[in-house]
Order: structure tokens, then C-alpha cells, then sequence
């Protein structure tokens, strides 16, 4: 266990790769804890030089544990406020980049990563040097829903006196649904991750306070105009969960960003599909980096 202080509340973390180089921070989604960033994306980043910092989000994984359980419902009405907010989120990146004394740091943010990314983005502009949007979305109204399949998966109970078997198995079938069809996994590969996250640490009321957040936070339009950050959005063309448009949607809204398309993409970062994320990665900070030297002359 690697534990710091940000923002006030203890974070589980992990780095690699040249602790001298410049700092890249990969932003978990929903419920999801830093051991599911696949390995070779991991290591690829190392290679390329980038001092690697994941970590757990505020209520899953290793890092501290809220309490109360929001009744989503009322949070959505503005009957209820929820624990913490998405800034309050990114703000707990800001500390961990405090703590561990890095100025400026690229993000690679993913689903509700994204989110808390964008606010990152438009609050504390000056401490990123590029910004990576994935598989995210502005929470503007009005785009398409999630497949039924996805939505399923997304608003289901499980039942916790079913058993260890039962919960690993729902959360194989939610990596099948919200998967890559171009980049399948093997059932044998969803039950793997399935069962090391239920393993690590299982926190459904955690995973509730986090979607509080989203929902409280309503969309992030005005943040997303006020952006300076050289941003690349990413989204898959096949994601049942956050649909391609409202990927589209958010590089529409952030100044200057640009979109890249990727077909046979979900809502996962499989491992087949990790040698072309190094390669979007790669090329963007580098353009981002020139781009930055060319205006301060």
C-alpha cells in the first residue's frame, strides 16, 4: 500500500517509469479502481519516458471511504446534496500532484475520469500540459441513451447477500455488455478482472456516492468553453454506455479540441487496443509540448 494525503483525504497510489520525466495521471471511472488500467498501457507510458501516477478515486479501491448513502433520486431533484462534488474530485487530484510535488501534469481521464478531468481542465488549467478526454461525456441533455443492455448493467442492485460468486459474476456480465466489439475479452479475462477488483476492495455505497456526484454536477457546458488546455477527445464509435455523440458533443464544446474516432471501441480499454491509445497519446503531448514552446516565444 502507497498511501498520501491530497485535498485532505488519504489516496492509495502507485507510480512508474522516469521519475524525472514529465508527469502523465490516468483518472479512474465509476466504481473503478487503479489495477484495472491494463498493463501494457502502463508500461508503454514508462517506456515513452512519462513518470506514471495512478491511483484510486476518493471512495473505491484503497483510498478513503466516505459514509452516508444518497438517495439518487433526491440528489437528481435537488432535494438532497450529495457527499462531494466532481470539483471536489478534481481537486483531490490537484493535492495528490502537491504532494508528490509535480507542477504540471499531462491527464488521461476516463468516463466519469473524463468528467472530473474536464473540470480539472477549466479550474486548474495551468497544471495540466494536455488533457485527454475519454470515452466522457459534457452531461449536456438530450443525446442517445445508453443500449437498454448497458443501462441495465448500469442501474443494477445486486443483491449483497448473494455471494462472492454471484457479485463477480454481475460484474463479468457489466465488462461483456460495456465491452470493445472490435477488441473482444475472453469470458475467462472478464472473470479474471472481475474477481480481482471484488478481491482489492468491494464498495457498492462508495460506488453510489460517486454517481451522486455526477448527478448533482449537472453539465459541464460553461467549464468546458472556458478551456485553454490542448485537449484530444477520445470515443469509441461502438460505446454502449456513453454514446459516440456525446464524445462528439464535448470536443464541439472545449476550444480547440480535437476528436479521434475509434471504431470497434466500447466503453472499456482493452488490451488489443493499447498499442494505437500509445500512439494517440504519444503524438498528441508531443504536439501539445511544441505547441506550448511556440507560444511563449
Amino acid at each position: 500500500m502507497t498511501q498520501i494525503i491530497a485535498n485532505g483525504i488519504s489516496l492509495e497510489f502507485e507510480q512508474r517509469g522516469n521519475l524525472t520525466g514529465p508527469a502523465i495521471i490516468l483518472v479512474r471511472g465509476l466504481g473503478t479502481q487503479l489495477i484495472d488500467w491494463p498493463e501494457n498501457l502502463l508500461q508503454g507510458l514508462a517506456d515513452l519516458g512519462f513518470r506514471v501516477i495512478v491511483f484510486d478515486n476518493r471512495d473505491v479501491g484503497l483510498s478513503e471511504k466516505l459514509s452516508g448513502v444518497p438517495d439518487l433520486k433526491k440528489v437528481a431533484s435537488g432535494e438532497e446534496l450529495p457527499p462531494y462534488t466532481l470539483a471536489d474530485m478534481a481537486d483531490d487530484i490537484v493535492g495528490l500532484m502537491d504532494s508528490l510535488d509535480i507542477g504540471q501534469a499531462h491527464v488521461f481521464a476516463i468516463s466519469m475520469g473524463g468528467m472530473i478531468g474536464q473540470v480539472l481542465a477549466a479550474t486548474h488549467g495551468e497544471r495540466l500540459l494536455s488533457f485527454f478526454s475519454v470515452m466522457s461525456s459534457s452531461s449536456r441533455r438530450g443525446f442517445p441513451s445508453a443500449t437498454p443492455e448497458a443501462m441495465a448493467i448500469l442501474n443494477a442492485e445486486i443483491d449483497p447477500d448473494a455471494g462472492d460468486e454471484a457479485i463477480i459474476a454481475a460484474t463479468a456480465r457489466g465488462l461483456e455488455v460495456c465491452g470493445s466489439p472490435g477488441y473482444p475479452t475472453s469470458p475467462a479475462q472478464r472473470l479474471v478482472i472481475a474477481r480481482r477488483r471484488f478481491e482489492r476492495n468491494y464498495t457498492p455505497d462508495g460506488v453510489t456516492r460517486q454517481m451522486a456526484a455526477v448527478i448533482a454536477g449537472g453539465d459541464r457546458l460553461a467549464l468546458l468553453a472556458s478551456i485553454k488546455v490542448p485537449t484530444l477527445v477520445i470515443h469509441g464509435r461502438d460505446d454502449p454506455l456513453i454514446r459516440l455523440e456525446a464524445g462528439a458533443d464535448t470536443a464541439q464544446s472545449i476550444p480547440g479540441a480535437r476528436l479521434e474516432v475509434i471504431a470497434g471501441m466500447g466503453h472499456d480499454l482493452p488490451d488489443a487496443l493499447m498499442p494505437k491509445m500509445l500512439e494517440l497519446i504519444n503524438e498528441f503531448v508531443n504536439e501539445a509540448v511544441l505547441q506550448t514552446k511556440v507560444s511563449k516565444k
